[in-house]
C-alpha cells in the first residue's frame, strides 16, 4: 500500500516517521505537543481542484499565543481514535474543511488548537459564531467613516493629495507623508476568515466555532469562498491604480498584511475547523464541500487523562470523580467536559472535606443537567 503514496507524502528522509502504526500519509497524529514529523515533513501537494496561486506568501504568522495551553492543559490529551485521526488527515490533504460535530465539551474546538501546536502552524484564528454573524464580519470590516473623518482633518490641515506613481514602494508603506490622509488601507480590518486567507506557504488554521448558531443563510454564504480561496475587497479595488499595495489590519493582534490590487487569494487553503452541536442541519452543498467528523463523548479513560493534562500533580480522588461523573451522565444526560475538571479543580483545593453530603450538593450544582435552555458554554 505504500507504493501508491505519492513521494511528495512520504516522510522527508533522514526525519523521524514516528510511531509505527501512523500511516505513512497521515500529517496529524493526534498529539498536543510539537510533531517533529508535522514541522518537518514535505506536504503533499493540494488536489489539482484545490490548488491555489495566491500569493507573494505573507511572513509566518505569530506563534502560539498560550490559548491552547489553556485549552488543552500542560500535559495534552489525545481525545480521538484512530478512524477519527484518519478523518482529520483527510480533511488536511484534501484543503477541505472540517465539520465536527458532538455533544459540548467533547472536544470539538480544542481539536484546532491541536492541530496548530501539533502542526507547527502558529496562532490558530478563531471566529465564533452569532445569529448576527455574516460572511462580510468573517473576512474583514471597512471604517469608512473613520476615513472620511481623517480625510476632512487632512483637507482643513491644508493637505493636497498630489498623484502617486502607481510604483512607489511608498504606497501602502505604512509612511503617511506629514499632512496627508492615512492610507484607506489603515481603514480596512480583515476578519478571522479574511486574515486564513492571506497566502501563506502552509495553512493557516481557523476555527469557525459553533457555525449551528448562524443565521441560516451563513453556511450557503461561505461555499464560493470556500470554493474559490479568495475574495474582493471593493474599497482597495476602487483605488488600485493609485494604490496597487495597500497594508491592511489583520485578526492577529497588531498584525498588518499587504494587499494586491484589492483581491485575496490564498496559497495554501486554510486549515478550517467548524464546529456544530448538531442543532441544526445544514445545506446539502455546504456538507458536500466538508470532511465530516462527529466527536464521541469521552470515555473514563480519557477523561482521566483530562484531569492529568491540567493537573499535573496528582489529584486525590480523582479516579473516584470520574468514575462518579460518566455514572452521572449515564443516568442524567449529557455533561460537559469542562464540568469535570472544576470538579477536579475543587476537589484539588479540598472542597470535599466538609463532608460526603455538602460534597455531593456541591457536584449537583457544578454538574447541572444541559439542555436546550440551557447556556452550553
Amino acid at each position: 500500500m505504500t507504493d501508491d503514496i505519492p513521494a511528495s507524502a512520504r516522510v522527508s528522509p533522514g526525519h523521524d516517521a514516528g510511531p509505527a502504526t501512523v500511516p505513512g500519509w497521515w500529517l496529524f497524529d493526534g498529539g498536543t505537543g510539537p510533531d517533529v514529523r508535522g514541522n518537518n515533513r514535505v506536504w503533499p501537494p493540494a488536489p489539482p481542484w484545490r490548488a491555489f496561486n495566491g500569493g507573494p506568501d505573507q511572513p509566518d504568522p505569530p506563534t502560539e499565543d498560550g490559548e491552547a495551553a489553556r485549552r488543552l492543559g500542560a500535559g495534552g490529551v489525545r481525545l480521538l481514535d484512530r478512524a477519527a485521526l484518519g478523518m482529520v488527515n483527510a480533511a488536511i490533504v484534501l484543503r477541505r474543511p472540517l465539520l465536527v460535530t458532538g455533544s459540548p465539551g467533547s472536544g470539538k474546538s480544542s481539536l484546532s488548537y491541536q492541530l496548530a501546536m501539533g502542526l507547527g502552524l502558529g496562532r490558530v484564528l478563531r471566529w465564533p459564531i452569532t445569529s448576527r454573524s455574516t460572511l462580510r464580519h468573517g473576512l474583514y470590516d471597512y471604517d469608512g467613516i473613520g476615513r472620511a473623518q481623517a480625510m476632512l482633518a487632512a483637507g482643513s490641515a491644508g493637505a493636497v493629495r498630489q498623484p502617486r506613481d502607481p510604483a512607489d514602494d511608498s504606497i501602502g508603506s505604512g509612511r503617511t507623508p506629514p499632512g496627508a490622509a492615512p492610507p484607506v488601507g489603515d481603514f480596512v480590518h480583515l476578519g478571522p476568515l479574511g486574515t486564513a486567507l492571506l497566502p501563506h506557504h502552509r495553512p493557516r488554521v481557523l476555527l469557525v466555532d459553533e457555525l449551528d448558531k448562524s443565521d441560516v443563510d451563513l453556511p450557503n454564504d461561505l461555499l464560493n469562498v470556500f470554493e474559490d480561496g479568495e475574495f474582493t475587497l471593493p474599497e482597495l479595488v476602487q483605488v488600485r491604480e493609485l494604490t496597487p499595495r495597500a497594508r491592511v489590519n489583520t485578526a492577529d493582534p497588531g498584525g498588518k498584511a499587504t494587499v494586491h490590487n484589492g483581491v485575496i487569494r490564498c496559497h495554501e487553503f486554510p486549515l478550517v475547523v467548524i464546529t456544530s452541536n448538531g442543532e441544526r442541519e445544514f445545506p446539502p452543498a455546504f456538507l458536500r464541500r466538508c470532511t465530516r467528523l462527529d466527536i464521541p463523548e469521552p470515555d473514563p479513560e480519557r477523561l482521566a487523562e483530562l484531569i492529568a493534562a491540567h493537573f499535573p500533580k496528582e489529584v486525590p480522588g480523582r479516579a473516584e470523580l470520574v468514575e462518579r461523573f460518566a455514572r452521572r451522565r449515564a443516568a442524567a444526560g449529557p455533561l460537559a467536559a469542562d464540568q469535570l475538571l472544576n470538579a477536579a479543580y475543587l476537589l484539588a483545593l479540598g472542597a470535599d472535606a466538609d463532608g460526603p453530603d455538602t460534597w455531593s450538593d456541591l457536584l449537583d450544582h457544578v454538574w447541572h443537567r444541559l439542555s436546550s435552555d440551557t447556556d452550553t458554554g
